[in-house]
C-alpha cells in the first residue's frame, strides 16, 4: 500500500511538472506576441488554453483519487494539498496568458508599433519568478521559493509607474486611449500572473516547512523583531 501510494505521488507531481512546464511556455509565447506584435503568437496561446483547462482537470481527478482511495500521512496530505492549490494557479496562470495574448492582437489592429519600457521589464520579472517558483516546486528548494517572495513588491511597483506613465502619454498625444488601456491591462495581467507565482512559492514553503507562510508576514516578522531588539 505505502509503494503503492509513493508511485501516485510520484505521478501526481511529474502531471504538475508537466502543466507548469505548458503555462510556462504559453506565458512566454504570449509575452513574446506583446513585444513582437505578433499575431500568429497570440492566437497559439488562445488556442492553448483549452488544454491546460483540460489538463487541470486530470490533475484535479488525480488528488481527488489519491484522497478518496489512499490514507496519505501527514507529510504526504501537505503535498496533496499543496499540489491541489498549485494545479489551480497555474490554470488561471494560462488564463492571464491568454489575456496578455488578445491584448497584443487588439495594438495590432490598432496599428500601435510603440511601448513603455516598463512593460518588458515587468514581463522578464515576471517570467523569472514564475520559472524559480517552479523550480523550487520541483527541487522543494525553500530559500528558492522565498526570493520569489521577494519580487513581488517590485512588480505591483511596475504595475502602478504603467498606470501613471499611460495617463501622461494619452493626455500628450504620444498614444491613443485605446492602446493605453491595452497596455494597462497587459501590466494588470502580469501583475496577477506575479500574485499566482507568489502563491506558488507559498505553497512551497507551506509543502517543505509545514507551515502556512502568507506574503510578507515573515518581513513584517523580522520588522517587529528590528524594532524591539530581538533578532
Amino acid at each position: 500500500m505505502e509503494r503503492r501510494v509513493e508511485l501516485e505521488l510520484d505521478g501526481l507531481k511529474s502531471a504538475l511538472i508537466r502543466m507548469g512546464s505548458a503555462v510556462e511556455d504559453v506565458f512566454r509565447l504570449a509575452i513574446q506576441s506583446v513585444l513582437e506584435r505578433n499575431v500568429e503568437l497570440a492566437k497559439k496561446v488562445i488556442d492553448a488554453d483549452s488544454p491546460i483547462n483540460s489538463f487541470e482537470l486530470e490533475i484535479d481527478n488525480m488528488i481527488l483519487d489519491l484522497l478518496a482511495l489512499q490514507q496519505p500521512v501527514a507529510s504526504d496530505l501537505r503535498f496533496i494539498i499543496a499540489a491541489q492549490k498549485i494545479n489551480n494557479d497555474l490554470e488561471r496562470i494560462g488564463d492571464h496568458a491568454v489575456n496578455i495574448a488578445e491584448s497584443a492582437i487588439a495594438l495590432v489592429k490598432l496599428s500601435e508599433t510603440g511601448s513603455l519600457p516598463e512593460i518588458p521589464r515587468m514581463a522578464e520579472r515576471t517570467r523569472t519568478m514564475l520559472k524559480e517558483a517552479l523550480d523550487s516546486f520541483i527541487q522543494l528548494n525553500a530559500p528558492m521559493a522565498r526570493s520569489v517572495l521577494k519580487n513581488d513588491d517590485v512588480i505591483d511597483d511596475l504595475n502602478r509607474e504603467v498606470a501613471r506613465k499611460v495617463i501622461g502619454v494619452v493626455k500628450g498625444n504620444a498614444l491613443s486611449l485605446e492602446s493605453g488601456l491595452e497596455f494597462i491591462r497587459i501590466s494588470r495581467n502580469l501583475e496577477r500572473v506575479a500574485d499566482l507565482t507568489t502563491n506558488i512559492s507559498e505553497e512551497v514553503l507551506f509543502h517543505t516547512e509545514a507551515r502556512v507562510v502568507k506574503h510578507h508576514a515573515e518581513e513584517r516578522k523580522d520588522t517587529h523583531h528590528e524594532d524591539y531588539d530581538e533578532t
